[in-house]
């Protein structure tokens, strides 16, 4: 595994356990590169700003709260594709609840670019089911 690989790779993990996972939307916000595109149930949310993205933050939350998630554990990661500016990873990740138990397992695949020599999440495509957007706009 290469350098940009490893960088790659750690964004998206400190991404999931110091964002997604504590909810902090600056972190969440600092490790995303924008334009931001999600493809969901074969739809895409396009997020062309912060702002946009966090517009749907909380509730977001509150739908994840409900459905019983406490935190997401990736229980694999690797690159599939990369080259020094891009890099597609391809995670297993878990959703588990206050106790620890798995509710979703599934796979997805974020691209991380470079730009202006940081590494960022830019696009994500998952199989999961369950509370996960932040838009209500899909397209």
């Amino acid at each position: 595994m290469n350098n940009y690989e490893k960088e790659a790779i750690e964004t998206a993990l400190r991404w999931n356990e110091e964002g997604f996972n504590k909810r902090n939307k600056e972190i969440t916000i600092e490790y995303l590169h924008f334009p931001h595109v999600r493809l969901w149930e074969n739809k895409f949310s396009i997020f062309e700003d912060a702002e946009a993205f966090l517009k749907g933050y909380d509730i977001q939350t509150e739908n994840l709260k409900k459905e019983g998630w406490d935190h997401t554990v990736t229980l694999d990661i690797k690159a599939v594709q990369s080259e020094e500016q891009k890099v597609h990873l391809l995670l297993h990740q878990s959703r588990r609840n206050k106790e620890g138990k798995e509710y979703h397992n599934f796979q997805t695949l974020w691209i991380l670019t470079k730009i202006n020599n940081k590494w960022g999440i830019q696009f994500r495509s998952s199989f999961l089911e369950g509370a996960s957007q932040v838009s209500d706009i899909r397209i």
